[in-house]
């Protein structure tokens, strides 16, 4: 047997697994991890994987895996116990952070006055199990959004209050999905940015563990309370070769070599009616998107006017409503929003946060109705580049000339 590596990386037993959420309860955490949700009265196998409160490991999806394309997502059963052998949860961390519905203030008429109460912030502690690695770069990119610092002036007290007490167990991948172009992206597949502890789940030879690294103070916390054993060079070994081969078989590409100025630079291109004509704009997309952050507040108030109350809401850009100004809507078409979406998410992020506003998860390609997928959309553009013509957008003309004089 080969002698026990020095190194940061520890193992533990699937037997021991249990511990973990044992340890993560102790300290006060709302464990919250993968589970499978079937649709009531249909078969084994319908319904999804969903991010949500759990208990222990008896609720973690051992055995299921999942089967991923554009528009297409079904789970089946596999040999073996593995724990995380999907490529992702139909949702993300966005869901607890950026809440899809928030009461910002109340308010209540009494004596001739109205009175303002905000609401009060509750301040939850959040151990996320099972967090994939593009979703923690989706973290990093939200933090960006809502929190105060270089890109944003004002913070949102009810992401910060959300977020503040979180403590991430990530998963590295070790199986590629259909539709996850993360490496391409630089976000994955292997857990290395953004945790508190990171995991590889290593199922050979009759043996079932993971591979424990350690990535901040609190996660040095946990795992001293941990049943850790010493880790063997041929362990890490194991876990480099089943994320190298993850990321060498990752199902979409997408090329990001100067993508803000392409995108800049076609937006007249005529694919976009192509791909307008194929959109629904159901906003699946930005539904299950990680980093999307468009919101709306709506005012309610009852009907003696003596009660009102102010909610903000998720909005998504894919309605006609998002782009309402005096009087009527400015992206009136499905090929417009498209298009927004789009040049925002690849293009003018990086003008607001210096990052991608993608992290290459592939939801949004399993969650269009109709199977359109941003990665070939980008490539369409790029391969009808309107500049290899001399044809270039008004705007990108105009600002050279600018320029130039």
């Amino acid at each position: 047997m080969a002698e026990p590596a020095m190194s940061e990386f520890q193992i533990l037993q699937r037997s021991d697994f249990q511990s973990l959420f044992d340890v993560l309860k102790n300290k006060q955490y709302r464990v919250v991890g993968p589970r499978y949700r079937r649709v009531p009265t249909a078969r084994e196998g319908t319904g999804a994987i969903h991010l949500e409160e759990i208990n222990g490991v008896e609720d973690l999806p051992e055995g299921w895996t999942d089967e991923q394309n554009g528009g297409v997502y079904r789970l089946k059963r596999q040999n073996d116990k593995a724990l995380f052998a999907y490529s992702n949860p139909q949702h993300s961390t966005r869901n607890f952070f950026f809440q899809s519905s928030v009461k910002l203030s109340k308010g209540e008429r009494s004596n001739g006055a109205f009175s303002i109460e905000e609401e009060e912030r509750v301040k939850p502690r959040f151990a996320f199990i099972g967090v994939r690695s593009c979703d923690l770069y989706a973290v990093h990119v939200q933090d960006r959004v809502f929190l105060k610092g270089k890109y944003n002036k004002f913070e949102d007290s009810f992401y910060k209050t959300q977020r503040e007490e979180s403590f991430f167990v990530g998963v590295s991948c070790t199986r590629a999905g259909n539709t996850c172009f993360c490496a391409s992206q630089k976000t994955g597949p292997e857990v290395n940015f953004n945790y508190d502890l990171a995991l590889t789940e290593l199922i050979r030879n009759g043996k079932h563990e993971f591979l424990v690294k350690i990535g901040s103070q609190k996660g040095q916390e946990v795992a001293d309370l941990l049943p850790l054993k010493p880790v063997l060079e041929e362990d890490i070994d194991y876990s480099k070769r089943l994320t190298e081969s993850c990321s060498k078989n990752m199902g979409r590409i997408l090329n990001n070599e100067e993508i803000k100025e392409l995108l800049y630079a076609n937006y007249h291109n005529p694919r976009w009616k192509a791909v307008g004509d194929r959109c629904l704009a159901c906003t699946n997309c930005t539904m299950v998107c990680p980093t999307c952050f468009c919101s709306t507040t709506e005012d309610f108030s009852s009907l003696d006017g003596a009660k009102a109350e102010r909610w903000r809401k998720w909005d998504v850009c894919y309605t006609m409503g998002f782009s309402y100004l005096h009087g009527e809507s400015i992206r009136t078409t499905n090929q417009g929003r498209y298009r927004h979406w789009l040049n925002h998410k690849l293009g003018t992020w990086w003008d607001q946060f210096e990052i991608s506003g993608c992290v290459g998860c592939g939801r949004c390609i399993t969650w269009c109705p109709v199977g359109i997928d941003i990665t070939e959309e980008a490539k369409a553009i790029r391969d009808s580049d309107m500049r290899k013509t001399g044809e270039e957008h008004a705007d990108v003309a105009w600002a050279k000339r600018r320029e130039s004089a």
